[in-house]
């Protein structure tokens, strides 16, 4: 477990304006050319830098336009493979639904004890010293901004595996299942997942369809947190760009995964992006310069230019507030 252009329309739409009679009309055809011609530069850019990357590829991004979804890429989405880290986001799902239910809440307690330390992707293993009273919030940000495996243990403690896959089937996913660990029904293995699922999952949890809007602001803020991980999809960008993105990267043996949502600068969601890869090559370079991960970063550059260019929205989705938090004045 570890861890441009786009055609402008403008003359064009006065024309049609006459020609169909109405400015609804003509808005809604631009709408849906300028979003198709969107998709096929999205598909591009995902064709030209997944075959660079190499290895085996499973894809499906997704964009927002004012109520309708237009696929831009989908590639073996329906393949179910390793989640790796990817599935924290279903745990995270399972423990929220659970909060929204009212058996269980972001300020409860939870031990942290030197037997349920995992090491590997997060921080609670450096600290050597435990009996830590944490809180369940304390634990999500844990698991899904630095990919802290030791979280996974202690979600299990609050919401076993057992009781997340049964969240997972109710809300209609499918294939995307944690393993639950025969000799103690509290801890889980990361289990599988798909691309178009895990696109899914975000596409709905964005529009507030999953969880409550508390628990769906909660979940997203952590996921587009700039203390987390930006090697890929996110590397070249501003901060105030990385703002924009909620992500959640996956890693293990041969697998690189990476999903997440990107938003517009008034903070509503354009963009659902799932990127899965299998490869033989680098199976122990989980940093930036695996070819994988490379290609993510290139398609995160490109693929923002474009959505910004584009004018897409997503009407009656969940908004956050995307301003820059490091261009806030902090006193230390």
């Amino acid at each position: 477990m570890q861890r441009r252009d786009v055609v402008k329309l403008g003359a064009a739409v006065t024309a049609a304006g006459a020609v169909l009679g109405t400015g609804a009309a003509a808005h809604a055809e631009t709408s849906a050319t300028q979003a198709a011609t969107t998709a096929d530069l999205i598909k591009a850019v995902f064709d030209a830098e997944s075959a660079k990357a190499g290895g085996t590829w499973q894809a499906k991004v997704t964009l927002l336009n004012g109520g309708q979804t237009i696929t831009a890429v989908d590639k073996n989405s329906a393949s179910v493979q390793t989640a790796a880290s990817i599935n924290k986001l279903g745990i995270a799902l399972g423990v929220l639904d659970k909060i929204d239910r009212g058996e269980l809440a972001l300020d409860d307690r939870i031990t942290l004890t030197s037997d349920i330390i995992l090491t590997g992707s997060g921080f609670y293993f450096h600290q050597t010293a435990y009996g830590d009273e944490i809180t369940v919030a304390n634990v999500l940000v844990a698991m899904l901004l630095t990919s802290d495996n030791t979280s996974v243990r202690l979600c299990g403690l609050v919401c076993p595996p057992a009781e997340i896959n049964e969240v997972l089937a109710a809300k209609g996913f499918e294939d995307t299942r944690v393993i639950p660990n025969p000799a103690n029904p509290a801890r889980m293995w990361l289990g599988d997942t798909t691309t178009a699922e895990t696109n899914e999952l975000l596409h709905r949890l964005a529009l507030g369809e999953l969880l409550s809007v508390n628990s769906t602001r909660f979940f997203l803020n952590v996921l587009k947190g700039l203390s987390g991980y930006h090697d890929g999809f996110r590397r070249t960008m501003s901060s105030a760009e990385r703002a924009r993105i909620a992500m959640k990267y996956g890693a293990d043996d041969a697998t690189r995964s990476e999903s997440g949502v990107v938003y517009n600068t008034a903070g509503a969601p354009v963009m659902v992006y799932s990127f899965m890869n299998q490869s033989d090559a680098n199976w122990g370079n989980y940093g930036a310069t695996h070819p994988v991960v490379q290609a993510h970063a290139v398609m995160g550059r490109k693929m923002l230019d474009i959505v910004n260019s584009a004018g897409l929205a997503a009407d009656d989705a969940v908004t956050l507030d995307v301003k820059d938090p490091e261009a806030a004045s902090v006193d230390l």
